[in-house]
């Protein structure tokens, strides 16, 4: 029987250019019950995040093509993404660049070295239900 019947499937843009990571990630946010969609640089993270829709968006900063910086402004300054939930996690664990992600408009800040994978899930889940 599906359990997942009636339940509301949120909408997850992973943008991590690490394979493996990227893999472990995806794995376990459909184990959550999230819909998926991952991409590897920032370029298809803009394309993506107008054709897919996603709820919220799990943000690496160091890419090839436009770092998630440059993402994160772009989808802040863009009418149709203004008010995406957007967390950050990046291995980037400087005061100045989370300030500069928060100047930006981040919903959150995760320094992959100080986070488990349970805690960034937490992370999303709040910040899905703070709609």
């Amino acid at each position: 029987m599906d359990q997942t019947k009636g339940k509301d499937h949120k909408r997850i843009l992973l943008v991590e250019d690490d394979d493996g990571l990227a893999n472990v990630y995806t794995t376990r946010l459909q184990a959550e019950g999230f819909d998926v969609r991952r991409v590897a640089d920032g370029e298809d993270a803009l394309a993506s995040a107008l054709s897919y829709h996603p709820d919220l968006v799990l943000l690496d900063v160091m890419m090839p093509k436009v770092s998630g910086f440059d993402v994160l402004d772009i989808l802040r300054n863009t009418p149709e993404t203004a008010n995406l939930r957007i967390i950050m996690l990046t291995a980037l664990s400087q005061d100045s660049d989370k300030q500069r992600a928060e100047s930006l408009g981040v919903d959150d800040y995760l320094v992959k070295s100080q986070v488990v994978i349970a805690d960034v899930i937490e992370r999303i889940r709040f910040h899905l239900n703070s709609n």
